[in-house]
């Protein structure tokens, strides 16, 4: 595998060789400072792009288009990056040597024109596909408590720290909604399309030279621009008394979500020991967490931890019965105590690192995750797969239980599953 990356002015073009994969995959990554009362705005723009453009006039227009690339896929996802919203479009085609020579270069046409041609007429995009997508948005924000496990996450953040950038629902607001018109959401498409951070990403076995000449011809994107604010979220200092709430809901099971702060990490304890302590803390059927809580106690459904690492947070998340709660807090804190103590052995350790080491041979066997890792290079300056591997085999027990140290449960929400006695 080799990686070339282009500082070509206003983009940065990255071309990862590899002949791995029968498929060509290309991503286009524009973020931008996150603020909240844009999010809904840049929901419905990723949903319109998905609708039709001014080539192709209708969502079946484009489908017919992508099945004449021989099943080329594209699509469009937004999502937040510490300080950051990132849009992002996926285009994935298989290579030329499967299907006809400049296949792969008419599908490029074919993404250029779904970024750049957006179906716009006189400064606005056509309200009656905006309508049939806001009906869309309005009907998941309306839905949002059915999935009891994403809801408790979000009032969990929204009791952290309502202000910061971690509690924003990333599904939008419907306060928003009702605001955005063709008109103010073509504006937010010439600001995002001029004022974005943008990075694309070329992953297959391609010809540098030839991929390069493509993308240049195509993406002519001549702003330039700078880094405005720092992608990982300021510290936040730990409460010396945990903040606790709940809220009733209609359900057999409830859902425990807690955010541990993380401060005072250097970059390497970020990404090395941090990643080990959550292995064996939360992060895998072997874990702490998993053992003691569910296992020798059985006092939940399911429980894990993940590092949220550019906000600085530990999220731990249980599927619990309501009167299993209290019990539930107190073996979690035992754990997170213990891990301070070490009280964990060698044999956990390795298992964690052999776990570290297998999530990094899978991230090889995918095209989406080698562009990510390098999104990640680019972005915070995290290691290449390789120096990954080679770093954490070298992680020590000290180095562990010294992260361990600088974790504290800080936020503890409790979604309270109420059976309905009238059904």
């Amino acid at each position: 595998m080799k990686y070339t990356r282009k500082d070509l002015g206003a983009y940065k073009l990255h071309l990862i060789n590899t002949d791995k994969f029968k498929t060509i995959m290309v991503r286009v990554s524009f973020r931008s400072p996150i603020k909240k009362e844009e999010i809904t705005l840049r929901n419905i723009l990723s949903n319109m792009f998905m609708q039709s453009s001014k080539k192709y006039s209708s969502k079946r227009a484009l489908t017919i288009k992508a099945q004449d690339l021989y099943a080329a896929d594209l699509q469009t996802n937004n999502s937040r990056l510490g300080n950051y919203i990132n849009t992002d479009f996926y285009l994935t085609v298989l290579n030329d040597k499967y299907t006809e020579k400049g296949n792969f270069k008419d599908s490029l046409d074919f993404l250029e024109e779904i970024i750049f041609n957006p179906d716009v007429e006189d400064g606005s995009f056509n309200e009656e596909k905006l309508d049939i997508v806001k009906t869309s948005c309005r009907s998941a924000l309306n839905s949002i408590k059915e999935n009891t496990s994403n809801y408790s996450l979000v009032k969990m953040f929204e009791l952290f720290d309502k202000t910061s950038p971690s509690s924003y629902r990333m599904m939008g607001y419907l306060e928003d909604l009702d605001k955005i018109d063709g008109k103010n959401l073509y504006q937010h498409y010439l600001e995002m399309i001029k004022s974005s951070l943008v990075d694309i990403f070329v992953i297959g076995d391609i010809n540098e030279e030839e991929v390069t000449k493509l993308i240049v011809e195509r993406f002519a994107i001549n702003t330039l621009k700078k880094q405005r604010v720092p992608y990982l979220l300021e510290e936040k200092k730990t409460r010396s008394k945990k903040l606790t709430d709940k809220e009733q809901i209609e359900g057999s099971q409830s859902k425990l979500a807690i955010a541990c702060t993380v401060n005072g990490l250097s970059q390497y304890e970020r990404n090395y020991p941090l990643s080990l302590f959550n292995i064996i803390f939360g992060g895998s059927s072997d874990s702490k967490l998993f053992k003691v809580v569910r296992e020798e106690n059985s006092l939940c459904y399911t429980i894990y931890s993940v590092p949220n690492k550019l906000d600085n947070l530990i999220l731990i998340r249980a599927g619990i019965d309501k009167d299993s709660y209290d019990k539930c807090i107190t073996l979690i804190e035992k754990c997170l105590t213990d891990m301070c103590k070490g009280n964990f052995t060698d044999s956990d350790i390795n298992m964690a690192k052999e776990y570290f080491n297998t999530a990094l041979e899978e991230l090889e066997d995918s095209e989406s995750k080698i562009i990510n890792n390098y999104y990640m290079m680019e972005l915070i300056g995290t290691d290449t797969i390789e120096e990954k591997r080679e770093k954490m085999n070298k992680v020590t027990k000290e180095e562990i239980i010294k992260v361990a140290k600088k974790v504290s449960i800080d936020t503890i929400f409790l979604l309270e599953g109420v059976k309905n006695e009238g059904n």
